[in-house]
């Protein structure tokens, strides 16, 4: 007998006969003997929906009041399953977030989780409940409903998987596991067998939506082993569990793509102790991520310095550049929306020479120039114009003979 995480994303439960399909799924397991604790998002648009209903109330809907709403999405799917499974005479209760005892900080629409309590959850499953959670949702200090963020209902099952210290986190989707790039922009991509937390964390932050970053976290801190697989079909997926020894023989997992960035650059400013610091100071305060940055000494004690934001803060961080280009004598401020960051993966990096060099090198051969370069220890992005984005995703696979992983 084991214990079982299940996690189920917004198409898996989209609609009654979805809704149906997962209760089916979750018996299987069950009969099996195993314990099961289910997790579920609101149906697929849904929260969409909720906002924009807010929205048309006001266009900035108070952040606790929005969570008590957007929350009503995932409690919905959550009794509507157990009713599904009690139809079919099995033993299942929902619970909402603070009555699994999910606490958060006080953050408003993205908390982060500070302690899972999980006895409700462990009684009942002690008398052979399947337990169904509501993700996404947790409560603060005061008892107020509070949200994680996008992608919360897959932090939500990996922190409780590790509460219950559970053998296994699956998460569905409408996806059949993790791919060694998008299938949709190149027809050889290739589905993985299993994947390392870091190379998950890495592709997850350069564009890969499979796994919220912060599931991943949370799975690597505390050793969860995650099985990202379809709900739609009984194959196989992915597992992302600790790097072993095989992995690092690969020296490239993945090749990742978003177009979500944009750059920004001070053109001539100071070379001088400080100025840095006056840049993005205002930029953090107004709690803008800066993901590149890139400092291009000239001559004469000036340098141009260039950075890139997430696209939706593209406006706010520009005006905040033009502000502190005035306060600190830069020339000019000027920034490009039409970028992309193409990057490739692998914890075979770490052990390899040349991973640079073939990839510019395969960027070269197809003409597309490189605007800005940034490494880790098992990554290499680079900026390129946003139209060349999905030739060069190709291109890098296919340099790196991905496909034949």
């Amino acid at each position: 007998m084991g214990l079982i995480v299940k996690k189920f994303g917004g198409t898996s439960v989209a609609d009654i006969d979805r809704i149906r399909n997962v209760a089916n799924r979750i018996k299987k397991t069950y009969d099996l003997g195993n314990n099961v604790v289910v997790i579920l998002s609101a149906m697929a648009g849904v929260t969409d929906g909720l906002i924009d209903m807010a929205k048309q109330i006001t266009d900035t809907p108070e952040k606790r009041e929005l969570d008590v709403l957007l929350s009503t999405g995932e409690q919905t799917t959550a009794a509507l399953l157990a009713i599904t499974l009690k139809s079919m005479d099995y033993p299942a209760v929902s619970l909402l977030g603070h009555q699994a005892e999910l606490f958060t900080d006080r953050t408003f629409g993205n908390a982060r989780i500070v302690e899972i309590g999980a006895t409700r959850i462990k009684n009942l499953i002690e008398n052979h409940n399947i337990v169904i959670v509501a993700g996404f949702q947790g409560c603060d200090p005061e008892g107020n409903i509070t949200t994680l963020g996008r992608g919360g209902s897959d932090t939500t099952a990996v922190a409780i998987a590790a509460a219950l210290k559970a053998d296994a986190c699956e998460i569905y989707t409408d996806v059949d596991g993790i791919y060694t790039t998008d299938p949709n922009i190149c027809k050889k991509a290739k589905k993985l067998v299993k994947i390392s937390y870091d190379e998950m964390l890495e592709m997850a932050s350069l564009g890969a939506k499979i796994l919220q970053i912060r599931s991943v976290e949370f799975a690597k801190k505390y050793s969860v082993p995650i099985h990202v697989r379809s709900s739609f079909s009984e194959e196989e997926g992915t597992m992302v569990v600790n790097e072993d020894v095989d992995m690092e023989s690969v020296v490239v997992s993945g090749v990742t793509c978003t177009k979500d960035e944009a750059r920004i650059t001070l053109k001539r400013v100071s070379d001088t102790p400080g100025v840095a610091a006056k840049v993005f100071t205002p930029i953090a305060e107004a709690n803008i991520l800066v993901d590149m940055i890139i400092q291009n000494t000239r001559s004469e004690g000036q340098t141009d310095l260039t950075f890139t934001v997430p696209k939706d803060c593209f406006n706010d961080a520009l005006d905040i550049g033009k502000k502190v280009a005035e306060e600190i004598g830069a020339e000019n401020v000027f920034g490009d929306e039409n970028i992309a960051k193409v990057s490739v993966t692998g914890v075979g990096m770490r052990s390899h020479t040349g991973v640079a060099s073939k990839m510019f090198a395969a960027l070269a051969n197809e003409n597309i120039n490189i605007l800005m370069i940034s490494t880790s220890e098992i990554r290499i992005s680079c900026i390129v114009e946003e139209k060349y984005a999905e030739i060069a995703v190709r291109a890098l696979h296919t340099a790196f003979e991905i496909d034949k992983i």
